[in-house]
C-alpha cells in the first residue's frame, strides 16, 4: 500500500544543509579563513542545487509521460473509463459500472477467477474514509475478493487507516504514475485520446443541462440524465 510522506519530511534538504555547515566549519578549521570557508560552503550548496536541477527535469519527464496532468483533466467518469482500459490492457477483464447504481463500485475487474472492485477517484484533493466504506460494500456486494481505490491524489491518514484495518488497498497519485510507466508503451492507453473520444459522445440533458450517461435496460443502451431521479429524461443510443 502505497503511502504519502509527510509534510516537513526532506532528508535530502537536511543532509545538504548538514554537509554545507560541515565544509564551512571544516575549510575554516583548517584554514582560518572566512572566505576559503564560504567558498566551500557555496561549492557544497552549488553542486546540491545543480543535483536538484536534475532530479526536477527528471520528475518532470517522469510525470510528462505517465500522462498524469491530462488524468487531472478528466472528469470522474473519463476517469473510470481511463483506469478499464488501462487495467484491460494488464490482462484484466474490466467492467466500468454505469453512473448509477453501482453499489460502491466504479470498476470490476476480473483475472485468474479473482474478482476485484475498485473505487475511482479523480480528485483534486485527498481522498477521505467513505471511498473506504463504499468499496467495503461494493466487495460484499459483488462478492468480490478483493478491493481497491485508485486515486489521483492520496489519502487522509484516516483513510490509510481505515483501508489497512479492512485489507483495502489503496493506489495513489505515485503508486498510479508507477502503474502507467512500468506499462509496455504501446500498451498504456492515452489519456488524450480518452478525453477526446469521451467528449465525442457526450449527450447533453436538453430539459436541465445535466449530462446524459449511457445506460443498459431491456431494450438495450440508452442515454439517461445524470440528474435521475429529479429528471428523467432520455434518449436512444444510436
Amino acid at each position: 500500500m502505497a503511502r504519502r510522506r509527510k509534510k516537513g519530511d526532506d532528508p535530502i534538504s537536511q543532509l545538504v544543509g548538514l554537509l554545507s555547515l560541515f565544509a564551512f566549519g571544516g575549510a575554516y578549521y583548517y584554514t582560518n579563513s572566512f572566505i576559503i570557508g564560504g567558498i566551500a560552503f557555496a561549492a557544497v550548496m552549488g553542486a546540491a542545487l545543480w543535483i536538484s536541477i536534475a532530479q526536477s527535469a527528471k520528475r518532470e519527464e517522469r510525470l510528462r509521460k505517465s500522462g498524469i496532468r491530462e488524468i487531472d483533466k478528466m472528469d470522474g467518469l473519463q476517469f473510470e473509463q481511463y483506469l478499464g482500459l488501462l487495467f484491460r490492457s494488464q490482462g484484466y477483464k474490466a467492467e466500468v459500472t454505469r453512473a448509477s447504481g453501482d453499489f460502491g463500485a466504479d470498476l470490476i475487474l476480473q483475472k485468474n477467477g479473482t474478482k476485484t472492485v475498485v473505487q475511482a477517484k479523480r480528485y483534486s484533493k485527498n481522498v477521505g474514509i467513505e471511498a473506504i466504506q463504499q468499496v467495503v460494500g461494493a466487495m460484499k456486494h459483488y462478492g468480490a475478493s478483493g478491493s481497491w481505490v485508485v486515486t489521483n491524489r492520496d489519502f487522509t491518514d484516516a483513510a490509510y487507516k481505515l483501508a489497512a484495518s479492512n485489507g483495502v488497498k489503496l493506489i495513489n497519485r505515485e503508486a498510479l504514475i508507477e502503474m502507467i510507466l512500468l506499462m509496455n508503451p504501446t500498451a498504456k492507453p492515452d489519456p488524450k485520446k480518452v478525453i477526446a473520444q469521451f467528449q465525442s459522445k457526450t449527450q447533453i440533458c436538453d430539459k436541465c443541462g445535466n449530462q446524459m450517461v449511457m445506460r443498459k435496460g431491456a431494450k438495450g443502451e440508452f442515454y439517461g440524465c445524470k440528474g435521475y431521479p429529479k429528471c428523467r429524461n432520455i434518449k436512444v443510443a444510436r
